[in-house]
């Protein structure tokens, strides 16, 4: 893929389990929804982190979507 504004990659990510968390709301308060997952439900929940980064799922485009509408899903890849 050619580089482009929205910094936009292809990457494969690995086949395994994840915690996922629907976000609601502005992508620029993603930070929150990844803070709760790592801060409070991950030890609460006993599993183990995988060594792969935090990834998204936008399940609306920003540009057709009002912010207050927009969906994500954060998957958190785990053991």
């Amino acid at each position: 893929m050619p580089a482009n504004p929205q910094g936009v990659i292809v990457k494969q990510i690995p086949g395994g389990r994840c915690a996922v968390a629907r976000h609601r709301g502005s992508h620029h308060d993603l930070g929150d929804t990844i803070w709760h997952l790592y801060r409070e439900w991950l030890p609460a929940s006993g599993e183990t982190l995988r060594d792969f980064p935090v990834y998204f799922h936008y399940l609306n485009l920003a540009s057709d979507t009002p912010e207050h509408l927009l969906l994500t899903d954060v998957h958190l890849p785990l053991r």
